[in-house]
C-alpha cells in the first residue's frame, strides 16, 4: 500500500472522528481506559521493582537469610505448619555460626507488633522489630537522633528502642524523645535513637516502627523465639556460595545430622525472594491485562459500529474507487489503516492518561512508578491490533462490494 494511500486512511479516519465527536468519544472510552491501565501499572510494577533491587542491594546482594523453614516455596501440608517437624533456631546457634569462616555478621530477626504509648498518645499496630547488632548498616536509612542501641544493650537485655520518625513525631511532637520513657505492649522502654526510613519502599507500609534487641524482645514483650530468623552478612573475601555451604555444613554438624538426613532449617538467598516478588507481580500485572481487555473490547465493539457506518456512508465512494481500478487489497488496507488510526488516537490519550497518573502516584505518594518503554510499546501495540482486529469485518466487507452495486447505492 502506497504512503499516500496510508496518510489518505489517516485523514478519513480523524475525518470521521471530528464529523460524529460524541460517537466517536464513546467508541475511543474503552481503548483509553485499556491502554491507561495498562501504562498505569506497568509504570507501577516497573517502579516498585526497581525499588525493591536497589533496597537488596542496599542490604548486600551476597547476603541471605538463615530460616526455619523456606517461606519462597510453596508448601502443602496436613499435619500442621511447615516448619512443624524443624526444630527452631536459636540465639546459641546464631553466636557459634558468627565463627564460621565466611561469615561477616549475623543478626537475629524476629518481627511482631503491637501498642506503643507515651502518656495519653497511643498508636496501635505499630511494627514491633526484634534485632540483632548491626541491623541498622542493611536498612535504608539514617539515624536523625540518638543512636543505635550498643552491644552490651543486647547482652544485657536492656529495655531499649529505636522508634521511626514517624512515631517520634506522633508520640513526642516537638519534644527530644532520647531517654524519654515509651511502654510497648505495656513494658517500659527507653528511647534511645530516631530512624528515618524514608529513602525505604517500604517506609509508607512500615510507617511506624520500633526496633529493639531480640533479647529484650524475648525477655519483656513474650515474643516467640520459635520464629528466630539469622540474617546473613557474608565476608568480603569469600563468596556468598562458599558462605552459605559452611553455614550449612556447621549448622547440620551442631543439630547432629547424619549425611542421609535432610536439612531441618533453610538457607534463602536474596535473588530467591526477588524471583519469588516478581513471580507475584507478573501475575498481578497478567491480572490487571485481563481486566483492560474488558475495556478493549468494549472499545474494539465501538469501532466494528463505527466502521461499519463509515463503510455505508461511503458505498459510492468505494464503488468508483473500485471502477478506476482500486483492487480489493487496497479497500481492505484502507479500511483498516483507518480502523487502527481510531484505536491509535485512543491509545495515545490513554497512554498520557497513564503517564500522568504514574507522574501523581510518583510525585504525591511514596509508591515509586516509572513508565518502562515496554510498557509504552505494549500501550500502543495494543491499540493498534484491537483497531486491526476489530477493523478486520468492516474493511472485509468493503473490499467485497460489487462496485456496480456500490454505484447505485443512494
Amino acid at each position: 500500500m502506497r504512503f499516500d494511500s496510508l496518510l489518505e486512511g489517516a485523514s478519513l479516519a480523524i475525518d470521521q472522528l471530528r464529523a460524529n465527536k460524541f460517537r466517536s468519544f464513546l467508541t475511543i472510552l474503552g481503548i483509553v481506559v485499556g491502554v491507561a491501565v495498562v501504562m498505569a501499572m506497568s509504570a507501577m510494577i516497573t517502579g516498585i521493582r526497581t525499588s525493591i533491587t536497589s533496597e537488596m542491594e542496599a542490604s548486600g546482594p551476597k547476603n541471605f537469610i538463615v530460616a526455619r523453614w523456606d517461606y519462597n516455596a510453596v508448601m502443602i501440608t496436613t499435619d500442621g505448619p511447615p516448619w512443624g517437624k524443624n526444630p527452631p533456631l536459636t540465639v546459641e546457634e546464631a553466636r557459634r555460626l558468627r565463627k564460621v569462616p565466611g561469615v561477616r555478621q549475623i543478626i537475629e530477626s524476629v518481627d511482631g507488633s503491637g501498642e506503643v504509648t507515651y502518656g495519653k498518645q497511643r498508636l496501635a499496630n505499630v511494627q514491633v522489630l526484634a534485632r540483632g547488632e548491626g541491623w541498622d548498616q542493611y536498612t535504608t536509612g539514617k539515624f536523625i537522633a540518638g543512636h543505635n542501641y550498643l552491644k552490651t544493650d543486647i547482652d544485657a537485655s536492656r529495655p531499649v528502642a529505636v522508634i521511626s520518625s514517624p512515631v517520634a513525631e506522633e508520640l513526642f511532637g516537638p519534644l527530644d524523645p532520647i531517654g524519654r520513657q515509651v511502654r510497648i505492649r505495656g513494658q517500659a522502654f527507653y528511647v534511645v535513637g530516631v530512624f528515618d526510613m524514608s529513602g525505604n519502599i517500604f517506609a509508607s507500609l512500615m510507617k511506624n516502627v520500633v526496633v529493639v534487641p531480640h533479647t529484650s524482645a524475648f525477655k519483656y514483650l513474650n515474643f516467640d523465639d520459635e520464629m528466630l530468623m539469622l540474617l546473613v552478612s557474608t565476608a568480603s573475601d569469600a563468596t556468598q556460595e562458599q558462605a552459605m555451604d559452611n553455614v550449612t555444613t556447621s549448622l547440620r554438624i551442631m543439630r547432629g545430622l547424619r549425611p542421609a538426613d535432610p536439612n531441618n532449617f533453610a538457607t534463602i538467598r536474596q535473588e530467591e525472594m526477588a524471583k519469588t516478588f516478581n513471580r507475584v507481580t507478573t501475575i498481578f500485572f497478567l491480572v490487571m491485562i485481563g481486566l483492560s481487555s474488558v475495556a478493549l473490547m468494549v472499545g474494539g465493539v465501538g469501532v466494528v459500529a463505527i466502521m461499519m457506518i463509515s463503510v455505508t456512508e461511503r458505498t459510492r465512494e468505494i464503488g468508483v474507487r473500485k471502477a478506476l481500478g482500486a483492487t480489493r487489497r487496497e479497500i481492505l488496507w484502507q479500511f483498516l489503516f483507518e480502523s487502527s488510526t481510531v484505536t491509535f488516537i485512543g491509545g495515545a490519550i490513554g497512554m498520557i492518561i497513564g503517564g500522568g497518573i504514574a507522574f501523581l502516584l510518583n510525585a504525591f505518594t511514596p509508591l515509586p512508578a516509572r513508565v518502562p518503554l515496554f510498557g509504552i510499546a505494549m500501550a500502543l501495540g495494543m491499540a493498534i491490533v484491537a483497531g486491526i482486529f476489530f477493523g478486520l469485518w468492516p474493511a472485509w466487507r468493503a473490499s467485497r462490494m460489487d462496485p456496480v452495486v456500490a454505484l447505485r447505492y443512494e
